[in-house]
Parts: C-alpha cells; structure tokens; sequence
C-alpha cells in the first residue's frame, strides 16, 4: 500500500515527524529555521528534504517545488509553530508578539497546498491567548480555507509517555465525510489540567475501566522508561556508549528496538551547592526537603504550597514532570530517582518516548533544549493513526471539499 504524505512545519529535531512516520507517514518535506535542531532532524529523518531558512521567504511557487505536491495531494499539513508567544510562563502574551504571526504563514501554505488534513500542535496557554480570540481566528481561518476543525489538550501520559505534559493540538480536515477525531486513552493516568479552559477539553479518564477502553493499561512510569540505563556519576556520561542491561520493561524493549548503541546518555554539573541539597531529597521529595539554611533565596521567602515540583526527586514509580528545555532542577522534578544528579539527555528522551536510535547532534544545553521542544512521538503517532484512518475511509476525490 501506498504510504499517505506529510509535511512537518515548525519541525525542530522532528518528534512530530517520528511519530507520524510510526503511524505510516511519508515526511516529504519539513521546514525550520534553527540549525542545529535541522542537523538532528536530517540525521534522524535522511530522506526528507528539509527547508532551513525563514518560512516567510518560502513562496508558494517554492512549496509545489520542494515538497512535489501538487495542490489536493497532500495527505497531512502538520506543525508546531512557536510556542513561546503563546505560553503562559511567557512574560508577554500578546498577539503583538511577531512570532504568533508565524500561525500566518502556517496557514499560507494550508492555502497552496490544500491538503486532505491539518494538525496544529501548542501549548495550553493558546486556549485563553487574547481571551481566546486565537482559537477563534484559527477557526475562522480554516474555515474560510474549506476546512471542519476540532481542538483538544490532550495528556501525554494517557498516551504511554511517563510524563506530566499536555499540549494543545488543532485537527482539520476538507474531506466531506471525514472526522476531526483525536486518539482515545489507551493508558489509565490522572493529571490536574490546571490552566484557564482546559477541563472541558480534555479526555475524562477516572478509572481504568472506563467509556474509552474497557481495559486500560497501567501509565508507564518513570523507572519502566530508564532502569535499563547505565548509572553515570555527576557530570558523566558520553555521546555513545553500549547497554549493559537488558529491556527491564516492554516499554524499554520497543524503544531500543533497531539501536545498537546509548546515545546522548550524558549530564551536565551540579554544583557543589545543589549536590548538597540533594542529599536531603528522598525520591518523590522536593525543595521542601531541603534544610532551610540551604534552600536558595527565592525560596525561602516561598510558601510550602508553591512551586511543588522545584528540587524535585523523580519518584520511580510515577510520572515525571513536563520535559523542559533544561532540566534545571529549579525548574522541576529532574534529580534522578537513585543517583545524586540530573536526568542525562538520554534519559530526558526516554521519558519523551523517542526511539534510542534517534539521535540528538548539538551540544548538551542544545540537546536538552531539542528534547524539551519536541512532541512526545507516541502522542503524533496516535494522532496519525487517527488521521490515516481517516483519510483511507474517505480518500475518492468526489469527497472533497471543493475549495
């Protein structure tokens, strides 16, 4: 069978494309202005031609060329354009912000190209962006492009990702009888959704017996996705290394499927300050282990109610915290569960839920950085899912939407 054609915008390393080539895509062509994220990206992704300069400066002409699709052809228009205009850690949420405009030229090539399907990932903060006046203007958008739109947050642990993330994500189609349907929870896992209008937008899984799955599995937890890892001292680590366990877990075995070797299994250096303060951290614990005489300044002035996560000790037996583009231990929960130093790059893959064989290039601040941005690929790889199941039931061209 034919494979269906994707394009991937805004791709970073490309967790989204990883993903949707698990689900039976073919990446034709994605695009992102970031060098060394497009170096990670055409190692992992070599048969993709990849655009790497401004999307702005990409003309319609320019787009049938690369991504050789003639308008209607394309299958999937997927993306992330930034995000950062958009988060709600960001000082400035405005629609001032240029890089909102960057939806703009997302949906400039929607235009030429006309494809059966849209996916639009981004943070949750998106939802109450300018009173919500965002979501509306990417309806009214798609809309007037010919295209029926559907929008969820949905949680990457419900997913199998052993990880505390939610993101927003767009689904769009042209197709007549065809469905914006987003991928049901295959894992029983509870989160608090706690950002302004995000409850009624997401999946309602209180039990493992539920409406969705008569049987969920078990949330995949932190020691399922790296107790088979090597243990590395503060600082340690190299970019290729061997196993020296074997898969502790089903979940290890399928990422290690089709890798040889341990990439990027390494850390950066604590401190001797945060090497202290460690010490007083059980697994599960946070800041609020730390003797006060030791805590840094902003949070002795800290209510114990604040900031739960900060100083954090992964628990083995739970969820880790939303990868971020650091794993500063200020920021989260990213001590390891039983060594005294942060999670290795590897490690903060693991839990993303990319394959061992993908392979991050940069330097280890830039390999972080490529991890925290990405879209979990388990996450893309149940939304292609849906989409080709889609596509197939609905693919003659008299059910098109004629735009």
């Amino acid at each position: 069978m034919k494979k269906l054609i994707a394009i991937d915008l805004f791709c970073g390393a490309g967790g989204l494309s990883e993903g949707l080539v698990q689900a039976g895509f073919q990446v034709n062509f994605a695009s992102d202005i970031n060098s060394t994220y497009i170096q990670t990206y055409k190692y992992n992704h070599p048969n993709t031609h990849v655009y790497t300069e401004d999307i702005c400066k990409l003309s319609n002409e320019k787009v049938i060329q690369l991504s050789q699709m003639k308008p209607g052809e394309l299958d999937l228009l997927a993306g992330g354009p930034p995000c950062q205009g958009f988060s709600i850690n960001a000082p400035v949420r405005t629609m001032s912000d240029h890089r909102n405009h960057l939806f703009l030229e997302f949906l400039r090539i929607a235009e030429v190209l006309k494809p059966k399907y849209i996916l639009i990932e981004n943070v949750p903060g998106i939802i109450s962006l300018e009173k919500g006046a965002v979501v509306k203007a990417i309806y009214h958008y798609l809309s007037k492009l010919g295209y029926k739109t559907k929008h969820m947050i949905l949680f990457a642990a419900h997913y199998g990702v052993p990880q505390m993330r939610w993101r927003t994500f767009f689904l769009a189609t042209r197709l007549v009888n065809a469905k914006c349907i987003f991928p049901t929870p295959t894992h029983f896992a509870t989160g608090v959704a706690n950002f302004t209008g995000a409850k009624a937008l997401c999946f309602k899984v209180d039990s493992k017996y539920n409406l969705f799955n008569s049987n969920l599995l078990d949330y995949t937890t932190v020691w399922d996705a790296i107790s088979d890892l090597h243990s590395l001292h503060n600082g340690g680590g190299k970019e290729e290394s061997t196993y020296v366990l074997p898969p502790q877990s089903s979940y290890q075995e399928n990422l290690r499927q089709g890798s040889q070797k341990v990439y990027n299994h390494q850390v950066p250096n604590l401190g001797k300050i945060n090497l202290e303060r460690l010490k007083y951290i059980p697994q599960g614990g946070s800041w609020r282990d730390i003797p006060f005489e030791l805590l840094p300044a902003g949070l002795k002035r800290a209510r114990r109610s604040d900031h739960t996560k900060r100083y954090g000790r992964l628990n083995p037996e739970g969820l880790c915290s939303t990868i971020l583009t650091k794993c500063d231990p200020h920021w989260g929960s990213f001590f390891h569960p039983t060594q005294n130093r942060v999670i290795s790059v590897r490690e903060a893959a693991r839990i993303q839920s990319f394959p061992d064989r993908f392979r991050f290039l940069g330097s280890v601040t830039e390999q972080y950085e490529q991890v925290g941005n990405a879209v979990p690929p388990f996450v893309a790889k149940a939304l292609g899912k849906e989409i080709i199941e889609q596509i197939l039931s609905n693919e003659s061209d008299s059910q098109l939407e004629v735009v």
